[in-house]
């Protein structure tokens, strides 16, 4: 099928495009795609003063200093869920045009002119998540000018 916005045009980012904890995903990709941003988040690894709520949700006791503690966090709690049921997700946003030109940041993210996304999906693999970025971003790609995405179109 042909590709309104082919993947050359495809401007791909390293910082994650959205969740407001994406600062501790280990796992992101973000690509603008004609006036869609679609970003993908995952494996989230709150901060080390959360693992003890996590730790006893699941009757489990973290042991260690430092880099040990994470790592025995991570073999007996894992990555947290960043939504219900689900480790990694990929949402759409439209974008306004402009780009992030803050001078502490200047990294260029185009800027989101809704955070509503128009559509998303979730995975707990991490392979799930690199197919279903790509996925989602050739979705994308076929809409005609001026149409959306939307969540229940394949």
């Amino acid at each position: 099928m042909k590709h309104t916005y082919p993947r050359k045009n495809w401007e791909w980012f390293g910082v994650p495009g959205h969740l407001i904890v994406s600062q501790d995903c280990r796992f992101h990709l973000c690509t603008l795609v004609g006036p869609w941003l679609v970003s993908t988040v995952g494996e989230w690894l709150p901060d080390s003063t959360s693992w003890h709520i996590y730790s006893d949700s699941r009757g489990v006791t973290i042991e260690g200093l430092g880099d040990a503690r994470r790592a025995d966090f991570l073999n007996k709690v894992g990555f947290i869920e960043i939504g219900a049921g689900r480790k990694y997700e990929t949402m759409v946003f439209a974008t306004t045009g402009e780009r992030c030109t803050a001078p502490d940041c200047n990294c260029g993210l185009p800027v989101v002119a809704d955070w509503s996304e128009l559509d998303t999906d979730g995975y707990n693999e991490r392979g799930d998540a690199h197919r279903g970025h790509y996925a989602m971003c050739e979705k994308v790609a076929r809409l005609a000018p001026g149409e959306s995405p939307h969540w229940d179109e394949p």
